[in-house]
Protein backbone atom coordinates (compact mmCIF):
# COMPACT_ATOMS: atom_id res chain seq x y z
CA UNK A 1 0.00 0.00 0.00
CA UNK A 2 2.71 2.44 0.64
CA UNK A 3 4.76 1.63 -2.40
CA UNK A 4 1.12 2.17 -4.60
CA UNK A 5 0.83 5.70 -2.24
CA UNK A 6 4.59 6.93 -2.95
CA UNK A 7 3.97 5.78 -7.25
CA UNK A 8 0.65 8.03 -7.03
CA UNK A 9 2.36 10.69 -5.54
CA UNK A 10 5.35 10.38 -8.17
CA UNK A 11 3.35 10.05 -10.93
CA UNK A 12 0.74 13.08 -9.77
CA UNK A 13 3.86 15.48 -9.04
CA UNK A 14 5.30 14.75 -12.77
CA UNK A 15 1.35 15.06 -14.35
CA UNK A 16 1.48 18.64 -12.62
CA UNK A 17 5.17 19.13 -13.49
CA UNK A 18 3.63 18.52 -17.21
CA UNK A 19 0.92 20.64 -17.37
CA UNK A 20 2.82 24.04 -16.01
CA UNK A 21 5.58 23.27 -18.43
CA UNK A 22 3.09 23.62 -21.37
CA UNK A 23 1.09 26.76 -19.80
CA UNK A 24 4.74 28.56 -19.01
CA UNK A 25 7.22 26.88 -21.28
CA UNK A 26 10.28 25.52 -20.04
CA UNK A 27 13.25 27.83 -17.57
CA UNK A 28 16.32 28.76 -18.77
CA UNK A 29 19.85 29.97 -17.15
CA UNK A 30 19.88 33.89 -18.69
CA UNK A 31 23.79 33.53 -19.96
CA UNK A 32 24.34 37.11 -20.27
CA UNK A 33 21.49 39.44 -18.52
CA UNK A 34 22.67 42.45 -19.64
CA UNK A 35 22.54 42.14 -23.05
CA UNK A 36 18.69 41.30 -22.48
CA UNK A 37 16.03 43.54 -24.20
CA UNK A 38 13.94 43.71 -20.98
CA UNK A 39 16.45 43.80 -18.12
CA UNK A 40 18.28 47.07 -17.31
CA UNK A 41 21.15 46.92 -14.52
CA UNK A 42 21.70 49.91 -12.65
CA UNK A 43 24.74 50.29 -10.19
CA UNK A 44 23.56 52.11 -6.99
CA UNK A 45 24.40 56.00 -7.10
CA UNK A 46 25.10 56.43 -3.44
CA UNK A 47 28.39 56.73 -1.73
CA UNK A 48 27.29 55.76 1.87
CA UNK A 49 27.40 52.63 0.99
CA UNK A 50 31.23 52.35 0.09
CA UNK A 51 32.64 50.05 2.83
CA UNK A 52 35.82 48.78 3.44
CA UNK A 53 35.39 45.14 1.59
CA UNK A 54 34.35 47.47 -1.04
CA UNK A 55 31.23 45.33 -2.67
CA UNK A 56 28.76 47.00 -5.43
CA UNK A 57 25.35 47.20 -5.25
CA UNK A 58 23.26 46.81 -8.89
CA UNK A 59 19.74 46.84 -9.20
CA UNK A 60 17.91 44.68 -11.64
CA UNK A 61 14.90 46.41 -13.21
CA UNK A 62 13.10 43.83 -15.41
CA UNK A 63 10.08 44.52 -17.70
CA UNK A 64 7.13 41.95 -17.51
CA UNK A 65 9.36 40.03 -15.11
CA UNK A 66 7.92 36.94 -12.88
CA UNK A 67 8.85 35.91 -9.69
CA UNK A 68 8.36 32.17 -8.80
CA UNK A 69 9.18 31.38 -4.95
CA UNK A 70 9.19 27.98 -3.14
CA UNK A 71 9.25 29.54 0.54
CA UNK A 72 12.41 27.25 1.56
CA UNK A 73 15.19 27.13 -0.68
CA UNK A 74 14.50 29.43 -4.11
CA UNK A 75 13.83 32.63 -5.07
CA UNK A 76 13.56 32.77 -9.26
CA UNK A 77 13.36 36.14 -10.70
CA UNK A 78 12.64 35.35 -14.36
CA UNK A 79 12.76 37.44 -18.09
CA UNK A 80 10.91 35.75 -20.39
CA UNK A 81 11.92 32.05 -20.32
CA UNK A 82 15.10 33.08 -18.44
CA UNK A 83 16.57 33.30 -14.52
CA UNK A 84 18.92 35.71 -13.57
CA UNK A 85 22.11 35.18 -11.31
CA UNK A 86 22.84 37.18 -8.97
CA UNK A 87 19.31 38.54 -8.00
CA UNK A 88 17.59 35.11 -7.75
CA UNK A 89 18.02 32.95 -4.50
CA UNK A 90 18.87 29.12 -4.37
CA UNK A 91 20.38 28.00 -0.89
CA UNK A 92 20.20 24.19 -1.44
CA UNK A 93 21.43 22.34 2.23
CA UNK A 94 22.33 25.53 4.07
CA UNK A 95 24.83 26.80 0.83
CA UNK A 96 24.17 29.46 -1.41
CA UNK A 97 24.34 28.22 -5.25
CA UNK A 98 24.62 30.29 -8.47
CA UNK A 99 20.83 29.91 -10.70
CA UNK A 100 22.17 27.45 -12.64
CA UNK A 101 20.84 25.23 -9.03
CA UNK A 102 17.52 27.25 -9.20
CA UNK A 103 14.78 24.78 -8.79
CA UNK A 104 12.57 26.14 -11.65
CA UNK A 105 15.59 25.19 -14.44
CA UNK A 106 14.34 21.31 -13.34
CA UNK A 107 10.59 21.72 -11.48
CA UNK A 108 9.61 24.52 -13.97
CA UNK A 109 7.18 26.84 -12.31
CA UNK A 110 4.42 24.79 -10.89
CA UNK A 111 1.95 27.30 -9.59
CA UNK A 112 -0.56 29.24 -11.05
CA UNK A 113 0.44 33.10 -12.33
CA UNK A 114 -1.07 35.82 -10.65
CA UNK A 115 -0.37 39.34 -12.89
CA UNK A 116 -0.03 42.49 -10.62
CA UNK A 117 -0.23 45.69 -12.92
CA UNK A 118 2.39 48.36 -11.83
CA UNK A 119 6.10 47.93 -10.21
CA UNK A 120 6.68 45.30 -7.75
CA UNK A 121 9.89 45.50 -5.38
CA UNK A 122 11.28 41.72 -5.13
CA UNK A 123 12.43 41.70 -1.31
CA UNK A 124 11.97 37.83 -0.51
CA UNK A 125 14.70 35.28 -0.35
CA UNK A 126 13.23 31.58 1.31
CA UNK A 127 13.14 30.61 4.36
CA UNK A 128 15.84 33.16 6.08
CA UNK A 129 13.33 35.82 5.16
CA UNK A 130 10.12 35.13 6.47
CA UNK A 131 9.77 35.80 10.30
CA UNK A 132 13.71 35.80 11.14
CA UNK A 133 14.42 38.67 13.10
CA UNK A 134 17.75 38.63 12.69
CA UNK A 135 17.58 38.26 8.82
CA UNK A 136 14.93 41.00 8.48
CA UNK A 137 17.45 43.58 10.11
CA UNK A 138 20.62 42.34 7.94
CA UNK A 139 19.03 41.03 5.03
CA UNK A 140 15.83 42.69 3.94
CA UNK A 141 15.96 45.96 5.45
CA UNK A 142 19.14 47.08 3.79
CA UNK A 143 18.10 45.89 0.74
CA UNK A 144 15.48 48.34 0.77
CA UNK A 145 18.02 51.26 1.65
CA UNK A 146 19.90 50.08 -1.16
CA UNK A 147 16.88 50.24 -3.68
CA UNK A 148 16.31 53.39 -2.39
CA UNK A 149 19.59 55.28 -3.48
CA UNK A 150 18.06 54.84 -6.76
CA UNK A 151 14.13 54.30 -6.77
CA UNK A 152 11.57 56.46 -4.37
CA UNK A 153 9.92 53.70 -3.05
CA UNK A 154 6.93 55.17 -1.94
CA UNK A 155 6.20 55.32 -5.07
CA UNK A 156 6.61 51.39 -5.63
CA UNK A 157 2.99 49.76 -6.26
CA UNK A 158 3.84 46.63 -4.12
CA UNK A 159 6.36 45.01 -1.97
CA UNK A 160 7.08 41.31 -2.36
CA UNK A 161 7.28 39.63 0.82
CA UNK A 162 5.45 36.94 3.29
CA UNK A 163 2.72 38.13 5.65
CA UNK A 164 4.25 40.97 8.09
CA UNK A 165 4.69 40.73 11.21
CA UNK A 166 4.35 43.75 13.98
CA UNK A 167 8.06 44.11 14.17
CA UNK A 168 8.31 44.10 10.63
CA UNK A 169 5.23 46.64 9.93
CA UNK A 170 6.50 49.14 12.87
CA UNK A 171 10.22 49.42 11.16
CA UNK A 172 8.90 50.07 7.63
CA UNK A 173 6.47 52.82 9.34
CA UNK A 174 9.62 54.18 10.56
CA UNK A 175 11.45 53.81 7.54
CA UNK A 176 8.54 55.69 5.72
CA UNK A 177 6.60 52.72 4.25
CA UNK A 178 4.00 52.20 6.20
CA UNK A 179 1.60 52.48 2.85
CA UNK A 180 3.44 49.99 0.99
CA UNK A 181 1.17 47.76 -0.23
CA UNK A 182 2.08 43.93 0.30
CA UNK A 183 1.93 40.88 -2.05
CA UNK A 184 2.24 37.90 0.45
CA UNK A 185 4.92 35.45 -1.22
CA UNK A 186 3.87 32.41 0.62
CA UNK A 187 0.02 32.52 -0.81
CA UNK A 188 1.33 33.71 -4.36
CA UNK A 189 4.48 31.65 -5.19
CA UNK A 190 4.35 32.61 -8.99
CA UNK A 191 3.70 36.17 -9.88
CA UNK A 192 4.43 38.32 -12.80
CA UNK A 193 4.30 42.28 -13.17
CA UNK A 194 4.89 45.28 -15.45
CA UNK A 195 8.26 45.68 -13.67
CA UNK A 196 10.18 43.81 -10.81
CA UNK A 197 12.67 45.57 -9.37
CA UNK A 198 15.46 43.60 -6.86
CA UNK A 199 18.84 43.86 -5.71
CA UNK A 200 21.62 41.69 -5.19
CA UNK A 201 21.71 40.46 -1.31
CA UNK A 202 23.72 42.97 1.00
CA UNK A 203 26.53 40.43 1.65
CA UNK A 204 26.04 36.71 1.19
CA UNK A 205 27.19 36.43 -1.98
CA UNK A 206 28.75 32.63 -1.62
CA UNK A 207 28.74 29.42 0.82
CA UNK A 208 27.02 28.81 4.45
CA UNK A 209 25.19 31.73 5.97
CA UNK A 210 26.17 31.26 9.06
CA UNK A 211 29.68 31.57 7.99
CA UNK A 212 29.42 34.68 5.58
CA UNK A 213 27.59 36.69 8.57
CA UNK A 214 31.07 37.10 9.86
CA UNK A 215 31.61 39.63 6.88
CA UNK A 216 28.80 42.05 7.41
CA UNK A 217 29.41 45.20 6.12
CA UNK A 218 30.34 47.83 8.55
CA UNK A 219 27.87 50.30 6.66
CA UNK A 220 24.58 47.88 7.44
CA UNK A 221 25.47 48.24 11.13
CA UNK A 222 25.51 51.62 11.38
CA UNK A 223 22.86 52.07 9.27
CA UNK A 224 20.79 50.08 11.26
CA UNK A 225 21.25 52.17 14.34
CA UNK A 226 21.10 55.59 12.24
CA UNK A 227 17.54 54.22 11.31
CA UNK A 228 16.00 53.30 14.22
CA UNK A 229 18.10 54.40 17.91
CA UNK A 230 15.86 57.93 18.25
CA UNK A 231 12.77 55.90 17.79
CA UNK A 232 12.81 53.40 20.72
CA UNK A 233 9.78 53.15 23.13
CA UNK A 234 10.75 54.47 26.82
CA UNK A 235 9.69 51.54 29.20
CA UNK A 236 10.76 50.53 32.73
CA UNK A 237 13.50 48.35 32.05
CA UNK A 238 16.61 47.34 33.77
CA UNK A 239 19.96 48.33 32.75
CA UNK A 240 21.53 44.31 33.05
CA UNK A 241 19.51 42.07 31.15
CA UNK A 242 19.14 38.78 31.03
CA UNK A 243 17.93 36.80 27.57
CA UNK A 244 15.25 34.44 27.93
CA UNK A 245 15.06 32.14 25.01
CA UNK A 246 12.55 29.94 26.60
CA UNK A 247 9.47 31.49 24.57
CA UNK A 248 11.75 30.90 21.19
CA UNK A 249 9.91 29.47 17.87
CA UNK A 250 13.61 27.80 17.50
CA UNK A 251 13.54 25.27 19.85
CA UNK A 252 17.51 24.60 19.65
CA UNK A 253 20.12 27.17 22.08
CA UNK A 254 17.87 27.10 25.23
CA UNK A 255 19.25 27.00 28.72
CA UNK A 256 17.93 23.24 29.95
CA UNK A 257 18.59 24.92 33.35
CA UNK A 258 17.45 28.00 32.30
CA UNK A 259 14.99 28.84 35.86
CA UNK A 260 18.68 27.95 37.83
CA UNK A 261 20.29 30.88 35.72
CA UNK A 262 17.35 33.00 36.27
CA UNK A 263 17.13 32.72 39.72
CA UNK A 264 21.04 33.40 39.68
CA UNK A 265 20.83 36.67 38.09
CA UNK A 266 17.88 37.94 39.54
CA UNK A 267 20.49 38.00 42.76
CA UNK A 268 23.09 39.59 41.05
CA UNK A 269 20.83 42.24 39.85
CA UNK A 270 19.52 41.20 36.48
CA UNK A 271 15.77 40.87 35.17
CA UNK A 272 15.04 38.78 32.05
CA UNK A 273 13.03 40.24 28.82
CA UNK A 274 11.35 37.40 26.49
CA UNK A 275 12.28 39.78 23.92
CA UNK A 276 10.75 38.09 21.47
CA UNK A 277 7.21 39.74 23.58
CA UNK A 278 8.77 43.20 23.37
CA UNK A 279 7.65 45.69 20.36
CA UNK A 280 10.34 46.58 17.64
CA UNK A 281 10.53 49.68 19.66
CA UNK A 282 10.76 48.36 23.22
CA UNK A 283 13.69 46.47 21.84
CA UNK A 284 15.68 49.34 20.44
CA UNK A 285 15.34 51.02 23.59
CA UNK A 286 16.17 47.73 25.79
CA UNK A 287 19.00 47.38 23.99
CA UNK A 288 20.11 50.82 23.70
CA UNK A 289 19.97 51.28 27.78
CA UNK A 290 21.54 48.31 28.61
CA UNK A 291 25.00 48.25 30.35
CA UNK A 292 25.34 44.35 30.54
CA UNK A 293 23.38 41.86 28.68
CA UNK A 294 23.58 38.02 28.96
CA UNK A 295 22.02 35.26 26.67
CA UNK A 296 22.62 32.26 24.62
CA UNK A 297 23.38 32.98 20.71
CA UNK A 298 20.01 33.78 18.72
CA UNK A 299 18.17 36.75 16.82
CA UNK A 300 17.65 39.14 19.94
CA UNK A 301 21.39 39.70 19.54
CA UNK A 302 20.58 41.21 16.67
CA UNK A 303 20.00 44.22 18.86
CA UNK A 304 23.69 44.57 19.72
CA UNK A 305 23.37 47.66 16.61
CA UNK A 306 21.22 49.87 19.33
CA UNK A 307 23.61 49.57 21.61
CA UNK A 308 26.11 52.13 23.46
CA UNK A 309 30.15 51.50 22.98
CA UNK A 310 31.28 49.77 25.88
CA UNK A 311 28.17 48.35 26.64
CA UNK A 312 29.53 44.54 28.57
CA UNK A 313 28.38 41.66 26.28
CA UNK A 314 28.16 37.64 27.30
CA UNK A 315 27.06 35.32 24.51
CA UNK A 316 26.41 31.53 24.73
CA UNK A 317 26.60 29.22 22.71
CA UNK A 318 27.73 25.55 21.65
CA UNK A 319 31.41 25.24 20.65
CA UNK A 320 30.79 24.03 16.93
CA UNK A 321 27.86 26.55 16.34
CA UNK A 322 29.63 29.25 14.21
CA UNK A 323 29.34 33.02 15.62
CA UNK A 324 28.73 36.44 13.75
CA UNK A 325 27.58 38.50 16.95
CA UNK A 326 31.49 39.06 17.94
CA UNK A 327 31.66 41.13 14.60
CA UNK A 328 29.03 43.35 15.03
CA UNK A 329 29.89 43.93 18.16
CA UNK A 330 33.49 44.73 17.09
CA UNK A 331 31.74 47.31 14.96
CA UNK A 332 29.90 48.99 17.48
CA UNK A 333 32.92 48.91 19.79
CA UNK A 334 31.62 46.79 22.46
CA UNK A 335 32.67 44.64 25.22
CA UNK A 336 32.58 41.33 24.00
CA UNK A 337 32.81 37.98 25.61
CA UNK A 338 31.84 34.51 24.65
CA UNK A 339 31.30 30.96 26.66
CA UNK A 340 31.40 27.95 24.43
CA UNK A 341 29.48 25.17 25.78
CA UNK A 342 30.16 21.31 24.90
CA UNK A 343 27.33 19.74 22.72
CA UNK A 344 24.90 17.51 25.26
CA UNK A 345 24.34 14.08 24.82
CA UNK A 346 21.34 13.72 25.49
CA UNK A 347 19.71 13.72 21.58
CA UNK A 348 16.52 15.26 22.36
CA UNK A 349 18.31 18.21 23.58
CA UNK A 350 21.84 18.36 21.18
CA UNK A 351 21.67 22.20 20.16
CA UNK A 352 20.97 23.54 23.61
CA UNK A 353 22.54 24.81 26.38
CA UNK A 354 23.97 23.85 29.90
CA UNK A 355 25.40 26.29 31.89
CA UNK A 356 27.09 26.29 34.89
CA UNK A 357 26.64 29.54 37.12
CA UNK A 358 29.95 28.86 38.00
CA UNK A 359 31.02 30.57 34.84
CA UNK A 360 28.96 33.14 35.23
CA UNK A 361 30.49 34.21 38.91
CA UNK A 362 33.97 34.30 37.18
CA UNK A 363 32.34 36.71 34.72
CA UNK A 364 30.82 39.20 36.76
Amino acid sequence: MIKIKKKLSFLYKNLVKLIFLIIYDKIIFCENPEKERDISIEEVRDENLKNPDKIKYSIYKIRNGRIFNDFVENVAIISGNKVIDKVSYQQIKGELKNANFNSVLYRGTPYLKKKFYGRVLSLTQGASGHKNYFHWLYDILPKINICSKNYDLRKMDYFYISRLEKYQKSSLEILGYDNIKIIDSNINRHIQADEVICSEHPWYKKGFILEEAKKIPEWIVKWINKSFINYGEQFDCNERIFIDRSDSAFSRRQFVNNREIINFLENEGFTSYKVGQLSFREQVYLFSNAKIIIGAHGAAFANLAFCKKNTKILEIKPKKHPDFFQHISKIKELDFNLIETDELKNKDKRGDIFLNTTDLKKFL
